[in-house]
């Protein structure tokens, strides 16, 4: 049997009606003759949802059990012996309860799915697990509950469930969502306008990104490539030279105007040899254009407009944006240039905006990556003028002017014979010379129109006009290919200086280096292999690039195209063509480098690891002293108040008997306190700490953090009408307490601490100031590490992790607990938050709900 049909209903925001469409989507198919049942739907006690349940069949529940409540789940065992045609499950991210078959719903829906159910659910946008980060950035609420993005994706139909804020607001004013008690409250805090808006954007984009990949796969099956203009997508050709940049941003420019427009800035490189563009200045552009939201691609192409206008019309690209020419106007000589060939191509369904820069016009600069090689098109024309040029010059002058003279006649073909020589090089220019002789003696030195030669002094003319010619034509030729090595000497020392510095500053990854591997000589894919012994397999370290055909790895090196060894465990391999020899000298070069960069990142490795250990040695060390000491102190007292009241030989009062039993409480309650301490600093060095954040007052959270310390000696200043912050209720207190009985254990005799609570601008500040000796400057950061106390005294008690613990559940909730001096004398402990909404009033309507269990702490 196959697998079954994911419909999803996405929702902007929670209200929107999701569940009453998915709900009329069950009675039409119904109507229809289909087997539909409701295997789990939550109408929230909303009357219009309530109604839509009627004359569906239902599948009882599960009852489970947790934390001395009963819960209801999907009974999944109970759909799949159902087995019918369709089923409804409401809410895809709800996570279900300790002791369910799967830990999350959307792994229940996955076995009706696999079973061959069909499956018709829902979801809002903001429980997607790629939005999380921003959902909270815009309404302050984390979601605890998430779908991953992959299994909405893979739905059959997606559809979105949208309502405009105005309509939606209405909704929950008529009570149609919340219970009216609720509704001022959900007005004012999740569910303002701003919100709404700016959910509603996100699933929109989601959706339309959606759309987009079904487009895209529509039209590689149907073999499509015009242009559909259904969002504004900019192609941007960049060369590598400076005049990128101005391009990349003009095309941002062009995409802002539109809503959805996206930038591909795209480098095409030749096949033949080193790329011609300056490595830092690709690196500078591909970082711009990522920073401007863009993406940077790299293409393989002989023919730079083909490649191109291939590439634009793949990507369903609208607009192209190339610059104006940096040729010289005689070099038009030999083309029309890239931008007005892909302008002449580009068709109806492409525009192409040639954009001007100050590079205009100022040469395109020396070959760096051709060697001594020329082009095809060079090459032919230096033929045809060294061939054709010397056959219309007789033609020309037999004609025209017959009587110039035979000095004249040998200096005009001189001349094509030179540019013969600049155009194609030697060959050319020698053929050039060889021909011109032959038509010399054949049609202007006498007897005319014969191959033999009367006046002995032409004979020395033409042998004069042959050897000026190829020595003209061979210097001409040196100079070229001279100028041509020079050109790609620099542009190696270029490369390799760029390189080098960028790995001796750290700033060159394993991936990064293999990508600019495949950049530089126009590689389809590069891979760093690595075998144990001698004679053991190879694996793959790090590979960049496109996938074989086979789509596996390379095995061994010499599957590969060109293999670069690094010793003798160690190769590079490259795939997409056979490299020159010449270029192989800097591709030691890279593959050096490439084995450097792998060194550094394991011993990078190795030095984190080493830390850890230092740091675990040092935390054991000091934690062994504190037991030794601290630890050992309220033990001693506990047993010495023991020992007395077992001591049969006294005979103790009761208020004796009251003090030392006050003694042991004490001490008990001070063992408890540092083994808590202990505990807590554990977690945070684990990552064991897990905070639940939501908004929270802090005339709730500070008083419950005083209750340890002594009556009367903290003075509590917290305005009524403070924002609430976000933050973890159980963590903030915790922070708090630490702070507070670090600052009344360093207050003077009769001093009071004072704990007040300020919001400016964007942020709540409480402040905990005591008027003790104060920390000097240099020690202020130092007294939150652990196992760290300044200015131990008698009064002081403690193995040290007060504030080190306290700044971890700080750092934990997202909030800051930095150290100041007291004006006048002491210390002050600023604990910085992130606001909530303003307080709201009595009654009102907590965020959207969550679904998360959260364990109790041990």
């Amino acid at each position: 049997m196959g697998r079954g049909k994911l419909r999803i209903y996405l929702g902007a925001a929670p209200g929107v009606g999701k569940t009453y469409a998915m709900l009329a989507e069950a009675h039409r198919r119904v109507e229809r003759g289909t087997d539909c049942v409701i295997a789990f739907v939550e109408h929230h006690k909303r009357p219009r949802t309530e109604v839509m349940l009627h004359g569906l069949e239902h599948i009882p529940r599960r009852e489970l059990e947790y934390r001395g409540s009963v819960f209801a789940e999907m009974d999944v065992d109970a759909v799949l012996i159902r087995r019918p045609a369709v089923a409804l499950v409401d809410e895809l991210a709800h996570t279900n309860i300790p002791g369910s078959r799967n830990a999350k719903r959307w792994q229940d829906i996955e076995e009706l799915l696999e079973a061959g159910i069909d499956v018709v659910t829902n979801v809002n946008i903001q429980h997607l697990e790629s939005l999380g980060d921003v959902v909270a950035t815009i309404t302050g609420v984390r979601q605890r509950e998430t779908v991953p993005d992959e299994v909405v994706r893979r739905a059959d139909q997606i559809e979105l469930v949208d309502m405009s804020p105005q309509a939606l607001r209405r909704r929950m004013a008529h009570g149609n969502i919340y219970k009216p008690d609720k509704v001022d409250a959900a007005l004012s805090n999740y569910f303002r306008p701003g919100n709404l808006t700016a959910l509603r954007e996100l699933a929109l984009l989601w959706v339309a990104d959606r759309v987009d990949e079904h487009l895209r796969e529509y039209r590689i099956e149907h073999n499509i490539r015009a242009t559909w203009q259904a969002r504004e997508r900019i192609v941007v050709g960049i060369t590598g030279g400076p005049e990128g940049r101005a391009l990349i941003r003009r095309a941002t420019r062009l995409a802002e105007k539109g809503a959805g427009g996206e930038v591909l800035a795209v480098y095409i490189t030749r096949s033949d040899g080193l790329t011609s563009a300056s490595p830092g200045e690709l690196t500078v552009q591909r970082t711009l254009v990522e920073d401007l939201g863009g993406t940077f691609h790299h293409v393989l192409g002989d023919d730079i407009p083909v490649a191109l206008l291939d590439f634009a019309r793949g990507v369903n690209a609208t607009q192209i944006v190339l610059g104006v020419s940096r040729r010289r106007t005689w070099q038009y000589a030999f083309g029309p240039g890239v931008s007005a060939v892909v302008a002449r191509e580009s068709g109806p369904d492409l525009d192409v905006h040639i954009v001007t820069h100050d590079e205009a016009a100022k040469g395109r600069g020396l070959p760096m990556a051709r060697g001594a090689r020329l082009s095809r098109s060079r090459a032919v024309w230096g033929w045809l003028v060294g061939v054709a040029g010397p056959v219309l010059l007789t033609l020309l002058l037999d004609s025209a002017a017959p009587d110039v003279g035979l000095a004249n006649d040998v200096l005009l073909f001189l001349t094509l014979t030179v540019a013969a020589a600049l155009i194609g090089g030697l060959i050319p220019a020698l053929a050039s010379a060889a021909f011109g002789s032959l038509l010399l003696n054949y049609y202007f030195t006498p007897p005319l129109h014969e191959l033999t030669i009367a006046d002995p002094q032409n004979v020395v003319a033409l042998v004069i006009f042959i050897g000026v010619a190829v020595s003209v034509a061979s210097v001409v030729d040196l100079a070229a290919r001279r100028t041509h090595q020079a050109a790609r000497l620099r542009a190696e020392s270029e490369i390799l200086s760029f390189l080098a510095g960028s790995v001796l500053r750290g700033e060159t990854t394993l991936d990064a280096l293999l990508e600019r591997v495949r950049e530089t000589f126009g590689m389809e894919s590069v891979a760093l292999l690595e075998r144990e012994s001698d004679t053991g397999p190879w694996t793959c370290v790090s590979s960049v690039g496109e996938a074989r055909p086979s789509g596996r790895p390379l095995a061994r090196p010499e599957d590969a195209d060109v293999d670069m060894p690094v010793g003798d465990r160690m190769a590079l391999a490259l795939s997409g063509r056979v490299l020159p020899a010449e270029d192989r000298r800097v591709l030691s070069a890279f593959a050096a480098q490439a084995a450097v960069v792998l060194d550094r990142r394991r011993l990078v490795g190795q030095a984190e690891q080493a830390r850890e250990l230092g740091e675990s040695n040092r935390i054991r060390t000091a934690l062994l002293a504190a037991v030794s000491h601290d630890l050992r102190t309220p033990l001693s007292s506990i047993k010495a108040s023991v020992t007395s009241l077992r001591s049969d030989d006294i005979e103790w009062s009761e208020a004796d008997r009251a003090e030392l039993l006050a003694g042991i409480e004490s001490g008990a309650d001070r063992l408890d306190h540092l083994i808590g301490n202990l505990l807590d600093m554990s977690r945070l060095q684990t990552g064991a700490v897990t905070p639940l954040i939501r908004e929270v007052d802090l005339d709730e959270v500070v008083p419950m953090a005083l209750g340890w310390v002594p009556e009367g000696s903290v003075v509590l200043d917290i305005p009524e009408n403070l924002p609430m912050v976000s933050a973890d209720p159980g963590l903030l207190e915790r922070a708090v307490a630490n702070v507070v009985e670090n600052a009344v254990g360093h207050s003077p005799e009769g001093q009071a601490v004072l704990v007040a609570a300020s919001a400016i601008a964007d942020r709540v500040e409480v402040r905990v100031v005591d008027r003790g000796p104060g920390v000097p400057d240099e020690a202020k950061e130092r007294i939150f590490a652990p196992f760290q106390r300044y200015g131990d005294g008698p009064r002081r008690a403690g193995v040290g992790l007060g504030l080190a613990v306290a700044r971890g559940f700080a750092e934990a909730v997202g909030a800051t607990l930095n150290a100041e001096d007291t004006p006048g004398g002491g210390l002050t402990m600023v604990l910085t938050l992130r606001p909530g909404a303003r307080r709201p009033p009595a009654g009102a309507a907590p965020a959207p709900e969550s679904h998360e269990v959260r364990p109790a702490a041990p």
